[in-house]
């Protein structure tokens, strides 16, 4: 099943789009919003494989929410659904963070063949990136895909949250992350819960590194958190 956040702001083409998607080609679960600010809240509450954005709305734009998007959620689709039209438009709707541009007016087929078009080249540079992708940490080699903490020939499984935020942290080796933008993007939420649940996790994080004195999990009250070597 693809989960889609359907951002639109005409409620006509919204129900046209959300019904023709679920209903008639299925393979799909629509969840919508009205605006680029109401697209914010919903990412924030739930995971997607695809936005699909229109540009002019009212409280917040598409290319303003997109930008947004983009600083917590590199790699999720996106997709813009438009009436801007110019070569200025398109050039614009790229730049903001966008994977595709559709003008307006078009089939629901259409954009289901640019959605999957879209899914498909995402999902395999995301593989094959993660493929690639060892870090080093001090002596430990930290393997994301597999969600492997090795030291020497010790292996540690890391749960698949546990691993996100090894890699976030990795991503910033000897930077601060905050625990806004970990919560974001792990959790989808700040709440205290969640903030508590990241302590747990930092705290056995430590406890898996803890073979290498030279690496250390620093963890700065009202800050954020670092990883340094």
């Amino acid at each position: 099943m693809t989960r889609v956040l359907l951002v639109e702001d005409d409620k006509n083409l919204c129900f046209i789009l959300k019904s023709s998607l679920e209903e008639m080609i299925g393979g799909y679960e629509i969840e919508t919003a009205a605006d680029g600010k109401a697209g914010l809240e919903k990412l924030a509450q739930g995971t997607f494989d695809v936005i699909v954005s229109d540009v002019e709305m009212p409280v917040m734009d598409g290319m303003t929410m997109v930008r947004h998007i983009r600083e917590h959620y590199p790699t999720v689709a996106i997709v813009f659904i438009t009436g801007l039209t110019t070569a200025r438009d398109v050039i614009n709707g790229y730049q903001s963070g966008a994977d595709f541009y559709i003008k307006k007016p078009f089939l629901p087929e259409e954009l289901d063949a640019h959605i999957q078009a879209v899914l498909k080249v995402k999902r395999a540079t995301v593989q094959k990136k993660e493929e690639k992708q060892v870090y080093a940490i001090g002596k430990y080699r930290f393997l994301p895909m597999q969600h492997l903490l090795c030291y020497g020939e010790e292996r540690q499984t890391l749960t698949p949250k546990e691993s996100k935020v090894l890699e976030m942290l990795c991503c910033e080796m000897g930077n601060l992350v905050s625990r806004e933008m970990i919560l974001t993007a792990i959790w989808q939420t700040a709440d205290f819960y969640s903030s508590r649940s990241l302590d747990v996790f930092i705290t056995k994080l430590r406890k898996y590194l803890a073979k290498d004195p030279d690496v250390v999990l620093k963890v700065q009250k009202g800050a954020g958190i670092s990883l340094e070597v």
